[in-house]
């Protein structure tokens, strides 16, 4: 098992014969991913990637011949809002989309319109998800994955990469890694994310990364604190920021003294969360979590025997 996507997802590839979704979606392909079409107004009936994908001119169209489920959007930052839509409008379920820089104004109208057709959006500004050896949308790289049993939900792209690395050299595979995205409205939070791990019987431990600004992990902290069974791991990106800085991004901006890296890891930490001080502590901090969990079972299924 996983979340969100797997090997039986349809994938539809929006923005499919740019350079980007031109060789975006020849990786994805090279990983397993079920790409069955592409779309690009004005150049239905075409084919892209070395002619292995068909191409459509809408959604719509993709979605009645190919039954896709997913779609994933390289479409340029002015252009994208209108990708989301036309994709939620047409009833795909999960929409993932990489764009970087889309208006905030334009997401406004994006998120009103996903949230009454109950479309599931990662991201934007975002480096997708990857279920390993199963599917992968987006730009992260296959093969730094392994198969396990770790989720992890990031707000950075580089430290998802960076997360895995770890959890990897520490032995530890992945069910399913995400990219939330870090613009200011995004389609799916940090909570949305853990509860969907914790209802994954194949996900045993979480890793989440954040960032100073915001309060999207102190939420996700508190909702872990009273929703959540299995052990997370938290680091909080911006340690070292001088007072008052933001993230390289919009969704980082810095509000008030609780979105601190400092206030974040204590909030994290109050709330049971395992706070790695670097990023290098993610893959043994996990496995001591994991040993913990395992010892509280065994605890718990003796009492019963007792």
């Amino acid at each position: 098992m996983s979340i969100l996507v797997n090997k039986n997802s349809k994938v539809i590839v929006q923005g499919i014969t740019g350079s980007e979704g031109t060789f975006h979606a020849s990786q994805m392909l090279d990983y397993g991913t079920n790409i069955v079409g592409g779309v690009t107004p004005g150049k239905g009936g075409t084919k892209a990637v070395d002619d292995k994908v068909k191409v459509f001119n809408s959604v719509e169209e993709a979605r009645s011949q190919t039954a896709a489920d997913v779609s994933i959007i390289f479409v340029p930052p002015p252009f994208a809002a209108e990708a989301i839509i036309e994709a939620s409008e047409a009833g795909i379920e999960i929409v993932v989309c990489i764009s970087e820089g889309i208006p905030v104004r334009d997401m406004v109208a994006v998120k009103k319109i996903i949230d009454q057709n109950r479309t599931k959006l990662i991201g934007p500004n975002c480096p997708g998800i990857i279920t390993v050896e199963e599917c992968k949308l987006g730009i992260m790289p296959g093969f730094i994955c392994k198969k396990g049993n770790i989720g992890v939900v990031s707000k950075s792209g580089t430290l998802t990469y960076e997360a895995i690395g770890q959890l990897v050299d520490a032995g530890l595979g992945q069910t399913t890694a995400v990219g939330i995205g870090g613009d200011p409205i995004i389609g799916t939070t940090m909570t949305d994310i853990l509860s969907l791990f914790e209802n994954d019987a194949s996900t045993k431990g979480v890793v989440m990364i954040g960032e100073i600004g915001g309060q999207m992990e102190n939420e996700a902290a508190q909702w872990a604190k009273e929703n959540m069974t299995k052990p997370i791991v938290g680091f909080i990106a911006g340690q070292t920021a001088p007072e008052g800085r933001r993230m390289g991004h919009a969704g980082a901006i810095v509000s008030g003294g609780d979105d601190t890296a400092e206030a974040k890891m204590r909030t994290m930490s109050e709330c049971g969360i395992e706070v790695c001080e670097s990023v290098a502590e993610i893959g043994e901090k996990m496995k001591k979590a994991l040993k913990i969990g395992e010892i509280k079972e065994m605890t718990t299924f003796w009492k019963l025997w007792i």
